[in-house]
């Protein structure tokens, strides 16, 4: 696992950090998730939250008021709450707090059964963790999907932030979907922020959460260093 800041601008500290799958050296996503399959995809992401929290906790995260979010596989999942059983038992032999935990799960996965990914998201939010819908706006559904249910976060997917700051069309979307999130009491993420334009135009829209490489890339299997070039990133009121 890597890991990579969730920036919380208010504060000016970790909000949380995603956990990110890499090869035993190293190696990208791509090449990890290129060797899941229908046989292997239960396996691989039980591993895949077992081997967050167990790298979590030796990088130090539990030290920290951070959060720990963990990407899953929706269509692994054929019930929440018998699933749920190894994440929770891993947690308890750490002693990494449960609220802590978010569960996040990319819109880039086809649905196969939205009532069912409707299930878990709500499993979840009983069982105190968050939930957030990652990649929001470039995925098989969106607005469709957030009809359904309501996740705790959605996380802006990074080609909708490019270039935001030079893009009238794209502040407006933008500004659309957080204030549609606020209506719904859904916490927006932006990630891919690579510049300080980008992270302005966010900033005046109050977006208070941001994760990119203008702050940190992902580390392997430690937390990395948080830079913060602005010299305040407080919102304004």
């Amino acid at each position: 696992m890597a890991f990579q800041p969730i920036m919380d601008v208010v504060d000016r500290v970790p909000f949380a950090y995603e956990a990110l799958v890499r090869g035993p050296n190293g190696e990208g996503a791509a090449s990890v998730l290129a060797q899941v399959s229908e046989a292997n995809r239960y396996t691989f992401d039980q591993q895949c939250r077992v081997k967050a929290i167990e790298t979590a906790a030796r990088a130090g995260l539990i030290g920290t008021q951070a959060r720990l979010s963990i990407n899953f596989l929706p269509n692994a999942v054929y019930s929440p709450a018998a699933c749920i059983q190894l994440t929770l038992k891993t947690a308890k032999k750490v002693r990494f707090p449960t609220d802590r935990l978010i569960f996040e799960f990319t819109e880039n996965e086809e649905m196969v059964d939205p009532d069912h990914v409707a299930n878990i998201i709500a499993t979840y939010q009983k069982m105190g963790f968050g939930t957030a819908l990652d990649d929001f706006g470039a995925g098989h559904a969106g607005l469709n999907l957030l009809a359904k249910f309501q996740p705790d976060i959605i996380k802006l997917d990074m080609d909708l932030i490019r270039g935001l700051d030079a893009s009238l069309p794209r502040r407006m979307i933008v500004e659309g979907v957080v204030r549609m999130c606020n209506a719904l009491d859904v916490t927006v993420i932006a990630e891919g922020i690579e510049t300080e334009g980008e992270l302005e135009a966010l900033r005046a829209m109050g977006v208070r959460y941001i994760q990119g490489f203008y702050f940190a890339k992902p580390a392997f299997e430690t937390l990395p260093v948080v830079t913060i070039p602005a010299p305040d990133l407080r919102l304004t009121a």
